[in-house]
């Protein structure tokens, strides 16, 4: 809320609002400033008042007027020179325009360390503090850090690819997934991004095609952009990726990699099914190309949910998960696990980004996997995730939205019927960050979707908000 009695002018305080977020890419290169009625009506000041903060805008820079249009944030930063293509019914469509996931990613990554306020943050991606502490992750850090085993484990460096206990217990977890690595086809790394990251710079060259799901997660088709890969958005459906897209791009480009979410998909909650998975793999053997299946989600997901790496034994999957959404964010521990012939191949690449990775976190998680911590704390997270998402479906049903996909795992598929681009940014005002569906788009569409977390939106307040904001818009 604007404040009359502040020490800044009205017109000041609008354009430092707008151009605050300008600068944490809250809003994106390209984006459309609301007409100036619109912003006069939103924050109950003249008109007069928004055109002075517009012109305050445009001669910092930040903002562009378009003659007949309106307010657009400049292009101060452009995407690296790539092509994103898309499928359509009858065939293969190149878009010469240069693809926008890098600033609608920066926009979700961002937002992820920006305090829009105390609220719960229906857009982040993580469960919120209170749901992932513990007692003993303290005492973990404290049964690794005594002074002798400290010193023999930090006053040098680390084994190349990760703590050797780490990696044998993460072998006999995977075993519960029916996934068969031992200790020496897996690497550490930091995070599940990273190893994501390592296995696209091993096996891909800058201009390579890329399948990845569509909608997916906003900052895997940021980082294949920010590489110069070529992404092929392959829509992601019900049952799994649609197997025909994937055809016909096998034919048009011969995509070196296919990037998937096999259980609880990011953003749908969407599950892999057996027969899908079969075609997949069948594609990618007749068709020669990698398989990276991301299992972010595998903590809160059921160990028998159909995984691909469990089926292609990882001849030509590469399995890849983390621990920051179930265990710690800061703690940055993820992992890969891949075919022996090839592993020697992703840990040649680790070494050359990060040397080796922390040992501390890696033994301490060791022991939390170990003493059956973990487990027990993922049963605990299960159980309350299950409750909060039947209170969040309700209240989301109640507010006039409806789901565009099954509710499951974490995140919801939400329609709320009016352009979640502008919503966001209403939203704000109010103190919530949302995700609008456009960030899942390797091109940037405005559209009703948004993801909600179900772990933080419970709370009724949000959603009379929202409704509240959503009926001023219509």
């Amino acid at each position: 809320m604007l404040m009359k009695s502040g020490s800044q002018s009205l017109t000041d305080q609008l354009a430092e609002r707008f151009a605050a977020r300008i600068r944490d890419r809250l809003l994106h290169s390209g984006a459309r400033l609301p007409s100036v009625r619109q912003c006069a009506t939103q924050h109950q000041v003249s008109p007069s008042t928004v055109v002075a903060a517009y012109d305050q805008l445009l001669a910092q820079g930040l903002v562009e007027a378009r003659k007949n249009r309106g307010f657009f944030v400049r292009e101060t930063a452009f995407a690296p020179a790539n092509r994103s293509l898309s499928a359509t019914k009858t065939g293969v469509v190149d878009h010469p325009k240069v693809a926008r996931a890098p600033l609608s990613a920066a926009t979700l990554i961002r937002g992820m360390f920006h305090g829009s306020s105390d609220k719960p943050q229906p857009g982040m991606g993580v469960f919120p503090p209170d749901w992932l502490e513990s007692t003993f992750m303290p005492a973990a850090i404290r049964k690794v850090t005594g002074t002798r085993a400290l010193q023999e484990f930090s006053l040098q460096y680390g084994e190349p690819a990760g703590d050797s206990g780490l990696r044998r217990s993460l072998s006999q977890k995977l075993a519960h997934l029916n996934i068969q690595a031992t200790p020496g086809q897996i690497v550490t790394t930091v995070g599940a991004t990273h190893a994501l990251d390592i296995v696209s710079r091993t096996l891909l060259r800058a201009g390579d095609p890329v399948m990845v799901e569509e909608p997916g997660w906003a900052i895997e088709f940021a980082r294949l952009a920010a590489l110069g890969m070529r992404v092929l958005p392959v829509p992601r459906g019900v049952d799994g990726p649609d197997l025909d897209v994937m055809a016909r791009y096998c034919e048009a480009h011969a995509p070196k990699l296919f990037v998937s979410v096999s259980v609880f998909h990011n953003p749908t909650g969407y599950c892999l099914t057996p027969a899908s998975a079969h075609r997949v793999l069948q594609l990618a053997n007749r068709h020669d190309f990698h398989i990276v299946e991301d299992d972010t989600y595998s903590h809160i997901a059921p160990d028998h949910a159909t995984r691909l790496s469990a089926l292609d034994g990882l001849q030509r999957t590469i399995y890849v998960s983390g621990f920051a959404k179930i265990l710690a964010p800061n703690w940055r521990v993820g992992f890969l696990a891949a075919s022996p012939d090839l592993v020697e191949r992703l840990l040649d690449t680790k070494l050359l980004a990060t040397l080796t990775t922390p040992a501390l976190m890696e033994k301490a998680l060791a022991w939390c996997i170990d003493q059956g911590q973990l487990r027990r704390h993922a049963e605990r997270i299960r159980t309350r995730l299950d409750v909060a998402r039947d209170r969040s479906v309700k209240l989301a049903l109640a507010a006039g939205c409806s789901f565009a996909a099954e509710p499951a795992g974490l995140f919801g598929w939400v329609d709320t019927g009016v352009d979640t681009d502008a919503l966001a940014q209403r939203m704000l005002d109010e103190g919530y960050l949302i995700a609008p569906g456009a960030l899942f788009h390797a091109q940037r569409q405005p559209g009703t979707l948004m993801r909600i977390n179900f772990a933080t939106t419970q709370d009724a307040a949000f959603w009379k908000v929202f409704v509240r904001v959503r009926d001023a818009m219509r």
